[in-house]
């Protein structure tokens, strides 16, 4: 069996990676950001010298937009790698938006440009995606670079005339750049929130699944304990009952023997029942793993589940089709027996098992139904966590908890839903490769 590399992931990794995907989308958004500033300088340049018949440094002011469309294509390079983006990227990628604005304004006016008011839009940027000390490094230098655009910087002559209103130039400069600062804002900032709101879900995923993970290991512990306890009483009665039985003193009981005979089943099923409780929380007790196949691994565990366990009508429908080789060990035995022994507490009369092949995805699906009360809504919403259970006793809640990390580990899946016509039915979904018998 080959677990999918994921379940083995540190939760500390598994962070890096949700800050490093968030930091790709957020690069992605600069990206599309600086295309539209490339669009926009261009209009805003010619309009100015061509509309308005301001004297521009027009090749200068070109050339500098060439960089940046050249620095673009570069960003978006990076992107297409994949590769997480850290932190110091994006402040140095913003940097370099405003070294292209200061050297604009420098071109066309210095602090006397309207445009001079881009320089929030870049600061928000870095307050939204940056953490604290790049911002404040990003408002420093954003400022050095207006005191430096009041002293060192071409003449634009174009006077801030406010009485003229919109006829002014210099008026309609200030309300476009208004304008940009305010759509630019808001488009973007909401789509880097909702980055960032999907990275927070994703690590508060990663958290939930390193306390379960915890959890387990410290339920792997307490098995252990209980093993090594109760494996010396339980070889010592073993031995006890077996004397018995020789005993010919005891051999013409017939009804002592049948009550020795049932004792010894009994006793070897807690022993059973001891095994597939460290199973479950993920330590094997030398029990290998076997060759079998997909039919003959279902057909079996139906007929060992129905053997051991007692209900009324126990429907069992094999539809996998064409049958396939893989390997198979008591773990995955104990979580379908896990959602088996659930089902049979909530539907001691009559549990169903199903099991088809899903051609799409290809993949083992195992249906588990019950014509019992079903899942209340909020076990449905919490489904999967431990010390989930209707069954009000304590410890209730471990066995579809215990699956769903094992099916997880496989890279499958358990979900659960209600009957339309009463009952619950459990989905358990395993890829064939994770369980297929590798050709050697």
């Amino acid at each position: 069996m080959s677990p999918r590399s994921d379940s083995a992931t540190p939760p500390a990794l598994k962070a890096r990676s949700a800050d490093a995907a968030a930091g790709l989308k957020n690069l992605h958004q600069l990206i599309q950001l600086r295309w539209i500033a490339v669009i926009g300088q261009i209009f805003t340049i010619e309009v100015a010298h061509y509309s308005l018949n301001l004297a521009l440094p027009l090749r200068e002011m070109l050339m500098v937009v060439g960089c940046l469309a050249a620095f673009n294509v570069v960003s978006f390079l990076r992107w297409r790698t994949g590769r997480g983006v850290r932190n110091v990227e994006l402040f140095l990628a913003l940097l370099v938006d405003v070294a292209v604005l200061t050297v604009q304004l420098y071109l066309s006016g210095g602090a006397s440009n309207p445009f001079v008011f881009l320089y929030l839009l870049q600061i928000t940027l870095g307050a939204a995606l940056l953490r604290s000390a790049y911002v404040w490094g990003m408002v420093l230098i954003a400022a050095l670079c207006v005191v430096l655009l009041t002293r060192y910087a071409l003449p634009l002559p174009l006077a801030p005339d406010f009485s003229r209103g919109l006829a002014s130039p210099y008026v309609l400069g200030l309300l476009v750049c208004f304008m940009l600062n305010a759509g630019l804002v808001v488009i973007f900032i909401h789509r880097i929130g909702r980055n960032l709101r999907q990275r927070d879900t994703r690590l508060a995923a990663i958290r939930q699944r390193a306390a379960e993970e915890e959890h387990i290991v410290r339920m792997g512990l307490l098995a252990s304990g209980a093993a090594h306890e109760l494996g010396t009483p339980l070889s010592t009665l073993a031995v006890i009952l077996g004397d018995w039985r020789r005993d010919p003193a005891l051999a013409r009981d017939a009804a002592l023997q049948e009550e020795i005979a049932e004792m010894q089943a009994q006793v070897q099923r807690c022993k059973t029942i001891v095994s597939g409780i460290l199973l479950s929380a993920g330590e094997a007790r030398g029990e290998a793993s076997a060759q079998t196949t997909v039919c003959q691994f279902l057909d079996t565990l139906a007929r060992d589940w129905r053997a051991t366990r007692s209900v009324d009508t126990f429907a069992y429908d094999n539809r996998f089709g064409e049958d396939s080789p893989m390997v198979a060990d008591a773990t995955l035995e104990q979580m379908v027996f896990n959602v088996l022994d659930n089902a049979r507490d909530a539907s001691p009369h009559w549990v169903g098992l199903e099991a088809e092949r899903d051609a799409g995805s290809d993949a083992l699906r195992i249906i588990v139904s019950d014509r019992g009360t079903g899942f209340a809504p909020a076990m449905l919403q919490q489904f999967g966590k431990p010390y989930q259970s209707s069954k009000g006793r304590p410890g209730g809640g471990l066995g579809l908890f215990l699956a769903m990390n094992v099916a997880r580990t496989l890279g499958g899946s358990v979900q659960a839903r209600n009957r339309d016509d009463g009952g619950a039915v459990v989905t358990i979904t395993l890829p064939l490769a994770s369980v297929a018998m590798r050709e050697i």
